[in-house]
């Protein structure tokens, strides 16, 4: 039961920082295509802070799973933005 929990969260917490990486992308993306925006990104050096900014999401997801007493889903929460933080490290660090 609580890994399930946890396991949802942690899904959420990746769909959720992966749309807020989406919309950053939009709002900062000078107009293009998504594709386009994202190779800029990585060819500019800003994909960590596209990736920063997209965690935003989480945090709201986090705060809302606290107000419902979904405290194992809100670990599922910091624990996607953990892998998500150290796969943006290892990305962009090569």
């Amino acid at each position: 039961m609580i890994k399930k929990e946890v396991f949802i969260g942690f899904i959420v917490g990746l769909i959720a920082n992966a749309i807020g990486f989406i919309i950053a992308i939009l709002i900062f993306g000078n107009g293009e295509d998504l594709a386009t925006a994202y190779r800029q990104s990585l060819a500019q050096g800003f994909f960590s802070k596209l990736v920063s900014m997209g965690a935003l999401l989480n945090l709201v997801v986090f705060f809302l799973f606290i107000k419902q007493r979904r405290d194992y889903r809100a670990r599922g929460v910091i624990m996607a933005t953990i892998v998500v933080t150290i796969a943006t490290f290892l990305l962009n660090y090569k």
